[in-house]
Order: C-alpha cells, then structure tokens, then sequence
C-alpha cells in the first residue's frame, strides 16, 4: 500500500486507500486535500457520495480489509455486491464470521479453505469458480439480518438453468465432475452427492424435485427461454386490459385483400417485385425463370392466406399452435427444400442484434407462449400476441414474418374481424414496434401500431384491384420503406 505524502494529488495514489502514515493524511483531510470516508479509509476524490463512491470501487476496497479472499456464496454467482451492499468473502482459515459495515457496502465474511486450484484471480480478490460456488451454495443458510448468504433452491436452480442455456448441458456435466473432485477439499462431501442428484434431474435422469418451471421444463426435456416468458407476460398484462375498437372484417369477392396481404407480407421480408410482377405470379401463373423460389414464395403465401379452412385456422391447444406454425411454414416455403420448410431449425436465427430462441428450446417456449395466449380474448388481443409470440421465437430457418402474420391474421379472421397489412412505407414502423418490446420490454407501439394497421386496412376498398391501388398510391403505401424515409413520406389515413 503507497505511503501518503504532501503532493496528494499524486497519479500514483489509489482513489480509496487506507493510510500507512496516519500523521500526513490528517493534515491533507485538513487542508481539504483527502476526505475521511470512514475511520481509517480515505479517499482523494472529494466530491462523489461515499456510499457511491465505495461501492463504485467495491473491488479494490475489499482487499483493503480482506487481502487474498475469495468472493463466495451467492456474491460468486452475481459476480458483484448484492442490492443491500452484502458482499460475501471467504476470509482464509483463521478468525470468525463477521461482517465490516462501509458506507454503501457489507463486507460480510467467514472462515473457509481461502483460494483453492479452481478459483480465478478476481482483481486484487478471488472468485470461487463454478462448481465451488455450486457446492457452496448447496449449503442451505438463514439471514438472521440481510441477505442469506447462499442461494435458496429456486435461485439455484434458476442459476444452473441458465448456465445450461447459455453453455450447453455439457457444462453442467463438466461442473458434476470438477465438484466431486475438489469436494474433499471443502469439506462438502454430502453437499457435493446433493448437487450430483440436482444436475441429473436437469438433464433428465434424477428424481430430485425441482421446484422452478424452468428446470422441471429441461429435466422433462422441454426447456423454454425463461428471458423470453417475461416479455411474454409483459405483452399479456397490456392485451388483457386493452378494449380493441371490434371492426369488421372487409369483403375481398375477388381476392385482392389477400393479394395485398401476400405482397405486403413478403416485400417486409425481402422477396421484392413490382406489382405487375407479383400481379402476373398470383393471378396468371407467371414465374419468372430467374426468380423461381421467390416466385413460389408469393404463391405459396397467397394459396394459405386464400384457403378458407387455413385463414380461420386457429390453435385450440399448445399442440395445435406447434402444429399449425408448421403447417404454414411447410406451404408457404413449399418451394425451398433447402430451408427444410415445416422443421424447425436447428441453429439459432439472429436478426442484427438480436439472437433468438435457442433451437432446443423452440418448442418448449412454444408451449409456455400458449399459456399465454390461451387466456386472451379472441380477434385483436390473440392476433397481436401471436404476432409477437411467433416472430420472437423464430423457430424456422426462413418464413417466420410470414408465418407469424398468417396466424396473427387467422386469429382476426376466425372472430370475423379486419386482417392487418403491413404497407411498404410502414415497415420501419412495424418493426421497431416488434424491437422495442424484444428489447426494451416496451409494448406500447407494438398495440398501437396493431390498431393503427387494422384501420388502415379497413378503409381501403379491396372489391376492385384498380381502386384498391389508387388509394394505396394516394396514402404512400406502395412506397418502398428507404424511399419512403428519404422522401419524408410518411403511411396516410385513405379518407
């Protein structure tokens, strides 16, 4: 630890230290060079809260009091002080338990073997690698004031879970392994037999009960993205209370609402024609022998969203909802067998930023998507939950925009209600309505974009083809989304 000076300003002291020479730092907290954060503990920045400042720089303040100790317990998992300010050290084999109360941290420790061959240099500190702080953890302790020093069984379930789901099951099995060897060590014989019979129940193979849905779900073989279930019900709390205005569903004698459906659909998703093109695929058969696939893609989205039994097609069950999500993918991207249309995919789908739902986890997040969804009135609230529901899962290698429109739609069709288009000038809008609830949890603009594209749709005259255009022209619908914004037009109202 430096020795303090006059020059306190000097670049070589730390921030926070405590003081080798207690005379000169006296004088310089006099002079209003140095504050005392507390007895013994000082710092050179004189104007940060010291409950701020102390748990800002929580990892060189600890070895302060404790040098060499391990962060244990539930503080290894989170990798960082508590909310309360509890940070839980193994302070080597000599002393008691206790803890060290600082402004805005908690040092709480104990005795334990200190630093083992498994634990990784944490700063000027110790973290228990993974399987210590599994076997740690199994201890079971009570917070007679605070924070329980270790995880209780849903905490630890939910932690092993997610280790899983992030680092495959083979790190669990690799964490069995390491525990047992380093148990001795620990002490932790009885604890490590335990957690040996909670790792196999995860994988399928143990009678431990497992208490969280999470692991119960993975130890059935069905495991869900548990990040995915909060949006989930984010966007059911919003739906059930949302009163939708009912507005009926619009005549399409000749087909031309579907047509619309089918080229808005696709254009989103990067299938482009022009209007005469995609015109002539639907309505004469014309597939351009340069653009077969994409060709077939138009026609197999308009055979689905034109089959009366298909476009009122709704789940009644999670099986039916897995089924159907299938079934339209199959049809749609009948004309490309490389994507294994109707299957799952088996790499997980990433749009940008955006990663989704790992591949062993599609269907059971499926399922607890209908937990969900089942609930919902019918028409617009289930529409715009399976909208959202199907694209944030992602389960197929291509057609999940497409898949999750058909059935969004199907679900306003069965309640007699007006289908939702997706306008060309729109699709910024569309989109960063489905990203601000995928990642900001926000489900505002995705109701009211919902809203907003149904009464548009219901205001367009689809009895003729010619009518149907003119006013798409007149309210900028037909405008490709880059032009759209470079120009400044923005979707119109067709009154």
């Amino acid at each position: 630890m430096p020795s303090v000076n006059h020059r306190f300003a000097s670049p070589e002291l730390p921030e926070i230290f405590r003081p080798s020479d207690y005379a000169a730092v006296s004088r310089a907290t006099a002079r209003g060079e140095l504050r005392r954060l507390e007895r013994g503990l000082y710092t050179t920045n004189l104007d940060e809260p010291p409950e701020q400042l102390i748990r800002r720089r929580w990892l060189e303040v600890a070895p302060l009091y404790f040098p060499g100790a391990v962060v244990v317990d539930r503080s290894a998992v989170a990798g960082r002080p508590a909310e309360d300010g509890s940070l839980f050290l193994d302070a080597g084999p000599k002393g008691r338990a206790g803890s060290k109360e600082l402004p805005g941290l908690t040092l709480r420790y104990r005795p334990g073997p200190g630093p083992i061959s498994s634990d990784m240099p944490f700063g000027s500190l110790y973290r228990s690698g993974q399987a210590r702080t599994a076997l740690d953890n199994m201890r079971p302790s009570r917070a007679r004031r605070g924070l329980a020093r270790t995880l209780n069984q849903n905490e630890l379930e939910e932690w092993l879970e997610r280790i899983a789901r992030s680092a495959g099951e083979e790190e669990l099995l690799r964490i069995r392994d390491e525990a047992k060897r380093i148990a001795p060590e620990l002490g932790a014989e009885r604890e490590q037999e335990e957690l040996d019979g909670l790792i196999a129940s995860l994988l399928g193979t143990g009678d431990t009960a497992l208490v969280t849905s999470a692991a119960r779900a993975r130890g059935a073989r069905v495991p869900f993205d548990a990040n995915r279930l909060v949006l989930f019900e984010k966007l059911h709390g919003a739906l059930a209370g949302h009163i939708p205005s009912r507005i009926p569903a619009r005549p399409d004698p000749n087909r031309v609402f579907a047509f619309f459906e089918t080229y808005f659909s696709n254009f989103i998703e990067g299938t482009e024609f022009d209007l005469r093109e995609a015109r002539e695929i639907v309505f004469e058969g014309a597939i351009p022998a340069e653009r077969p696939a994409d060709a077939h893609d138009i026609l197999g989205t308009f055979e689905v969203l034109t089959d009366p039994a298909a476009r009122a097609r709704i789940p009644a069950s999670a099986d039916e909802l897995i089924a159907i999500a299938r079934d339209l993918n199959r049809r749609i991207l009948s004309g490309r067998p490389e994507v294994n249309p109707g299957q799952f995919n088996s790499v997980a789908n990433r749009a940008g930023g955006t990663l989704f739902v790992d591949p062993e986890m599609v269907e059971g997040t499926l399922r607890e998507a209908w937990t969900f969804y089942e609930t919902l009135g019918s028409g617009f609230p289930r529409a715009i939950f399976s909208l959202f529901s199907l694209a944030e899962v992602h389960p197929f290698a291509d057609g999940n925009g497409r898949v999750a429109r058909a059935l969004s739609n199907a679900e306003l069709s069965a309640a007699g209600e007006c289908r939702l288009l997706v306008p060309l000038a729109f699709r910024p809008d569309y989109l960063g309505a489905l990203r601000a609830l995928s990642r900001q949890e926000n489900t505002a603009p995705l109701v009211k974009v919902g809203e907003r594209l149904q009464h548009w749709a219901s205001l367009i005259d689809f009895t003729d083809f010619g009518s149907a255009v003119a006013q798409m022209q007149n309210t900028n619908a037909l405008v490709p989304s880059d032009q759209a914004e470079a120009e400044g037009l923005g979707l119109r109202d067709p009154r």
